[in-house]
Parts: structure tokens; sequence; C-alpha cells
């Protein structure tokens, strides 16, 4: 009797164990109905959900990180002027011999002009010049302080006329640090130039152009942009102004992918950007007898108003970074060409769930081993008995198990 209640007691432990059996199916990571569901565990990390839509595509391709988006005005550089440091050279020149500075006796000089010794300008922003007293170069450009000389001695030089000239440029500088051939303070040129042209003079980059970043801090303010950009994308090779830091490092950029994907792994981008149909083909493609074309998700932290912007909610998280779960269905013949427009950033992860249909193998399977875990003790049962019966009698008899009060029947064996 005992035995009898410990063999019908296994089914039902059996039906027990499979009423929870999707908890312990095995799995790469949360099914589509987990994430579709949303997180509502306070202890968990809040996230929103967003499906990528063109208008939710155009939001982010108008927040990648691009120099023209934070230095919107395209307009060439101010003349360049003098600062404190600064060291030039002034050349006067008189119309006729007998005035202020060339002598009256012919043939004496070797033409009509004189040098002044090259001078830095002082700490009042000023350079002297003889007979002219103190001229204030500080925040004049070179034509600008030619004239103020001329209006200095027209009154005692013969249609005086000057020329300036830069010795040494000491204020009006561009700093380029980083993955370049040649960092350091370079002067700004007096023809305005764009970055690319800066980055030039530095000996330009030491990497590979692809893993190239570049950051400019222009009056307190900074932007970020791949170095691609500037080469790809003409708006953004801007101008450098006097004043510009220009830092350019090696970031490689890669992205992670998890699920039904060809490759679970850490993938370069192997490009200055990619795009989100790019990268799912870059890992392999969706697992053809796994993956769930509707649920290809993408994980990412976006800002607060870039959120806003795509229409989440923000009131519920907290700081400055939203975490964002996208979503884009494969399904649709018309998310191809979506994929192709959205912007894959450096660190992104995405995941593909499995399909339902290979959920329910996994629990049919794991069914079917538990009831086989089950039928082995009783198959053993029987056949000790039926091994028993014929060491005893020397007679095969087959041992079959009923809800009778006899729980095993002998029956001969033909």
């Amino acid at each position: 009797m005992r035995g009898r209640g410990i063999l019908l007691s296994l089914p039902l432990l059996g039906a027990l164990v499979a009423a929870g059996g999707c908890a312990l199916m095995p799995a790469s990571g949360p099914q589509s109905w987990d994430v579709w569901a949303g997180q509502h565990d306070p202890k968990n990390l809040p996230y929103a959900f967003v499906r990528i839509t063109p208008k939710v595509a155009d939001v982010l391709r108008k927040a990648v990180p691009r120099l023209i988006s934070e230095f919107q005005d395209r307009s060439r550089p101010k003349d360049i002027v003098f600062g404190i440091g600064d060291i030039v050279g002034v050349t006067i020149f008189e119309a006729a011999s007998g005035g202020l500075f060339i002598p009256a006796e012919a043939g004496v000089r070797p033409g009509n002009f004189i040098t002044i010794p090259a001078q830095a300008v002082d700490v009042n922003g000023n350079i002297s010049i003889p007979y002219g007293g103190a001229i204030r170069a500080r925040g004049r450009t070179q034509v600008e302080l030619q004239q103020a000389i001329v209006d200095a001695l027209k009154d005692r030089a013969i249609e005086p006329q000057a020329i300036v000239s830069v010795v040494e440029q000491r204020t009006s500088l561009i700093t380029v640090l980083g993955d370049v051939a040649r960092s350091g303070r370079i002067p700004a040129q007096l023809t305005p130039e764009r970055m690319l042209d800066t980055i030039s003079r530095a000996g330009g980059t030491a990497g590979p152009g692809p893993d190239e970043w570049v950051m400019l801090e222009r009056d307190g303010r900074r932007a970020l942009a791949p170095f691609g950009a500037l080469v790809y994308e003409p708006a953004n090779n801007i101008y450098s102004h006097p004043g510009d830091i220009i830092y350019v490092y090696r970031e490689p950029q890669t992205y992670l992918t998890f699920g039904a994907l060809g490759t679970q792994q850490q993938l370069p981008f192997g490009a200055w950007r990619i795009t989100l149909a790019e990268a799912v083909a870059k890992a392999g493609g969706l697992q053809d007898a796994a993956a769930d074309p509707a649920s290809v998700f993408l994980y990412r932290g976006e800002t607060r108003d870039v959120a806003e912007a795509m229409g989440v909610d923000t009131s519920k998280f907290q700081g400055p970074i939203i975490p964002i779960i996208y979503n884009i269905n494969f399904r649709n013949p018309g998310s191809y060409l979506l994929a192709t427009t959205f912007e894959m950033r450096n660190k992104d992860v995405i995941h593909v769930s499995n399909s339902v249909s290979v959920e329910a193998t996994k629990f049919l399977s794991y069914v079917r081993l538990l009831n086989a875990t089950i039928n082995d003790p009783i198959s053993s049962a029987i056949n000790g008995y039926t091994l028993k019966n014929i060491i005893q009698t020397g007679v095969a008899n087959t041992a079959i198990i009923t809800g009778a009060q006899t729980p095993i029947i002998n029956v001969p064996a033909p």
C-alpha cells in the first residue's frame, strides 16, 4: 500500500512542477512578453518602451553626436587681432628723402623705408613707434594697427605708410591635443580655415579614421563627433576659431548581441557609423529556427530631452539619462527600410527573443523528460517483479499496474 501511494503521487508531483515550467526553461534573455509588459518591480531598474517608427528615427537622427548640433553658426571667424605678448614687426615708408626717417643725402640708404626691431605687445596692449609714441595694438587687426601708425606719423613724416607683420603669434592660438601626430598650440591663420585643416596642420590623426572622435570646446561649450562626420558630412567641418580646444581621441565603437542572433558577442562597428540593419546582418542575422522577427529589441540610454521628443513620460525617471528599450518588427517588410535609417550608437545592446513555438517546444521537451523520469522507477519496479517471478517459478509473467485493490496482476505468458 505504501509503494502504491508513492507511485500514485509521482504524476501529481510532475503536474505541479510542469505548472511552473515556463519559469524553469533555459533562455538567453527576457522573453518578448516580459519586455512588453514593462518593469513594474520597484526593486529593478525602470525603463521606457519605444517602438521604432519614422518619427522616432527622425528624432534620433537629429540627436546624433555632431559638431553642427552645438555650433550652428557657419559664418567665418572674426579677423585675428593682436593681444598681449604677440611679437610684431613694423616697416615705415616715406614718399621722399629728407623726411622724418629718410636722410636727404642720396644714396646713403638702400630705399625709402626703415624697419623697426620686432617688439612684443606690452602689458598695456601697446607697441612703441619712434616719434609716434605708444600706439595701442591690443584688439586691433593688422590693417587697423597699420592705419594707427600712419595717423600718428602723418604730421611729421612725408606721406608715411606702414606695414605690420606678425613675427610670433602668442595669443590667437588653437590647441590641438590627443591622437594627432603633433599635439600642441598652433597659431590661427589669417585666412579662415576649417576643422580638418587645423587637424592636418597638427599632423593629422595618428589612428585609423573609423575609430577616431573629435571633441571641440569653444567659449565654454563642448560637442563631440566621429572624425568620419567631418569627412563625409561637410556641414560638420565647421570653421576653427582662435581659442578653440580640439581633442582627438581613439575609441573603437562596439555593440553587443544576445538572443536568437547568429552570434552572441561584442562586435566592432568597423566603420565610422552603421545602421541597425547593418548591425543585425553583421551579427549573422536572425536565427531562422529560433528568432521571433517581431521581437528585436535595442537597449540604450537617451538624454531626457531626446526621450521627451519621442513622447516618453520622463516624470518617473531620475537622472539625466533615460533607459529605453526600442523595438522593431521585422515581420513587417517596411521595417527593413526603417532599420537602414536607425543609426547605432557605441555600446548599444541588441537582443532578439525566441519565438513562442520555440518556448513551447522547450516546455514540451521538459514535460517529456519529466514524464520519463517519473516512469523510470515504475518500469524498474515492474522489471524487478518480473525478474523475481522468473527466478522463483521459472515462468515469465507480465506485470501490469492497475487501480484495483490488488495493484499487481500476474498474467501467464503465452
